[in-house]
């Protein structure tokens, strides 16, 4: 099959419980997102679907995002030093398991600061060991 594909996650909010990094590449398959809290933002990236195993992080991230920002996006939000140091924390707590087809190492991933701006609830730029890349969870819309 030619031609671009796209998916998207959690289409009719079925499930709480997951969290994902999409690695930025040209795999002509694209992930689409609901994300922003209530803003209710349109998101897609391009590239491979992980998922990850993080259970903490995505309890942290829905307790920033849901809990201090209320669930109402973080759109033009200018973030403040304790918000930017909790939110880098977080996102390094996420293992990404790195792997070269023969062997595999656990990575912590990165806050992309140089995309800040495009950080909202369930959908922040980061860098993993694979490059660039989104971390989402299910938007709590």
């Amino acid at each position: 099959m030619a031609g671009q594909r796209f998916v998207f996650l959690d289409p009719d909010g079925a499930s709480e419980e997951w969290i994902y990094v999409v690695v930025e590449a040209a795999t002509g398959v694209s992930y689409q997102q609901q994300y922003g809290g209530t803003a209710c933002r349109q998101g897609q990236a391009e590239g491979y679907l992980v998922p990850v195993y993080a259970p903490d992080e995505l309890d942290g991230l829905c307790e920033m995002f849901e809990g201090h920002f209320r669930g109402a996006g973080t759109w033009n939000h200018q973030w403040t030093a304790d918000e930017l140091a909790k939110l880098r924390e977080i996102v390094a707590g996420v293992t990404f398991w790195a792997c070269d087809g023969t062997n595999e190492e656990p990575r912590s991933l990165r806050l992309d600061e140089g995309r800040l701006a495009e950080a909202d609830e369930a959908w922040i730029p980061v860098t993993t060991p694979d490059g660039p890349g989104v971390l989402l969870w299910c938007n709590s819309d």
